[in-house]
């Protein structure tokens, strides 16, 4: 299966790739689309779609509502939709030179928005941008009742900006879980140029803040990292912080999902925010996604059979290169040989997964074992273009090859 990927022009131009030295995070927990260990199916995640025709007694009492018949006041949308939304604090690790030369590691925090768009039987489930939690070693989700609990990554999708978090329940008081709620999802399709809209989010980090404005432009392409996205572009305030927060129509239903990322910082009254209704097939894949949460046994574990090196922002947009692991060489007889992939590939999704790093990669495939299969997205070169194939790897064992820096 062959897509091609809008704005993402090869250009043809030697790289010279530096040594990663950063390491990867054993903390985090990766994904397959199985059913539970225990050979039980979990309960299948749904968004909470609005009908056709939706009454607005769930955004705001009738009193509150404005003289559009329809609509609610902003003040009345904000106080619904406020349980809804959840402010994220993330945790990395970053290496950095220091003037003589030295590698210096410190901890960086950083803030986000997310929505509750979801919850099963044993845990809640938050959207957010993929950029909030990028790297991340740690996540904590603070909610309307001032309370927090730590986050676990379900999976991204780094060409859409999109990620999904899940939260035990049992990790929250029935205090704090009487006080949330699941937001109700509107249609981005239905908007029109000049309607007007409600942004809710975590700004600059202060705490869940308010901004309203009209839907300046629809479908508007922007590209960031070599990857073209369609969004709503809005006149409403959408600052650092506000990313993975919530556009709102004047139903309070969710319409977007707001994104700092492709902000103009030069100009005023030009935020955007992904379109809902471009990414519900993506929510819900990744709201029913189960966490592997153990790595394969010691001398069990698959091996790709691949060097590699980092594509990164700069790279990408330098260059027009996906984002991912760029192959710098395949080994003879190793289960990327067999799968056919080659020396210029970029690999930019493990088993739905999205890949950013070598270090992603390498910690990905630490929790598969030799033998089994798994859906691999690349990108390669295709009539001047990098083209995205998805193709199947069948995980070899480390005595398949003798790739040192690749797994």
């Amino acid at each position: 299966m062959l897509r091609v990927k809008k704005g993402a022009k090869f250009v043809a131009l030697a790289l010279t790739f530096g040594v990663m030295a950063s390491a990867a995070f054993q903390g985090t927990n990766f994904l397959f689309n199985q059913v539970s260990g225990d050979g039980q199916e979990k309960q299948e995640a749904k968004l909470n779609m609005a009908s056709a025709v939706s009454s607005t007694s769930d955004t705001a009492d009738s009193s509150e509502q404005g003289d559009t018949s329809g609509t609610a006041t902003v003040s009345a949308i904000a106080e619904a939709a406020m349980p809804s939304l959840v402010a994220i604090t993330s945790q990395s690790v970053q290496e950095m030179m220091n003037w003589f030369g030295q590698s210096q590691v410190y901890e960086s925090e950083s803030s986000g928005s997310g929505i509750i768009i979801g919850q099963t039987d044993t845990e809640l489930l938050i959207v957010t941008n993929n950029h909030v939690i990028d790297g991340a070693q740690t996540l904590s989700v603070g909610f309307i009742d001032e309370t927090a609990a730590e986050a676990q990554v379900k999976g991204t999708d780094a060409d859409h900006d999109i990620a999904v978090l899940s939260v035990n329940l049992s990790d929250l008081s029935e205090d704090t879980l009487s006080q949330i709620k699941v937001i109700q999802i509107g249609s981005s399709e239905e908007l029109k140029v000049g309607e007007q809209v409600v942004a809710i989010g975590n700004a600059l980090g202060y705490g869940q803040s308010v901004t309203t404005g009209i839907v300046s432009a629809l479908d508007r392409a922007v590209t960031i990292d070599g990857v073209t996205n369609l969004l709503i572009q809005t006149d409403a305030a959408i600052n650092p912080g506000n990313s993975g927060g919530a556009l709102l129509n004047m139903s309070g239903q969710l319409v977007g999902i707001n994104s700092a990322k492709y902000s103009d910082t030069t100009v005023e009254g030009m935020g955007y925010a992904i379109p809902v209704d471009d990414v519900t097939d993506i929510i819900e894949n990744l709201m029913n996604r189960t966490v592997r949460t153990e790595k394969a046994p010691e001398g069990q574990q698959g091996f790709l059979g691949i060097t590699g090196q980092d594509v990164t922002a700069e790279i990408s947009e330098a260059y027009g290169m996906p984002k991912g692991v760029y192959i710098i060489s395949v080994e003879e007889g190793s289960a990327a040989e067999k799968a056919g992939l080659q020396k210029g590939d970029i690999i930019t999704k493990f088993d739905g997964t999205s890949v950013s790093s070598l270090s992603d990669l390498q910690n990905l495939i630490a929790y598969y074992s030799s033998g089994e299969t798994v859906e691999v997205t690349y990108s390669r070169v295709s009539d001047g273009q990098y083209a995205e194939q998805t193709g199947e790897v069948t995980l070899g064992s480390n005595g398949d090859s003798t790739a040192a820096s690749g797994k």
